[in-house]
């Protein structure tokens, strides 16, 4: 049987990258799923890596928008 047993925002938004990348174990995956299915903060912190993954991936050497940059900056100082 897997263990889905909730984890802490901090392990969750270290993983969603990874998760986003499905670079972790089914387990792990699990885990951040059940994680985001009930914190609202989170799922916008996955939001933004999906909005950075998107700009970096159509981006070449554009300007970062003010609101992606002070974002960017928040979760870098979060880790």
């Amino acid at each position: 049987m897997t263990d889905t047993k909730a984890i802490p925002c901090s392990e969750a938004v270290r993983q969603l990258w990874d998760y986003l990348d499905h670079a972790i174990p089914p387990e792990d995956q699990e885990k951040v799923e059940k994680h985001l299915s009930f914190c609202r903060s989170c799922c916008g912190e996955l939001e933004f890596a999906k909005e950075m993954r998107a700009f970096l991936a159509t981006s070449t050497a554009q300007e970062i928008p003010p609101h992606v940059k002070e974002r960017l900056e928040r979760f870098v100082e979060r880790l």
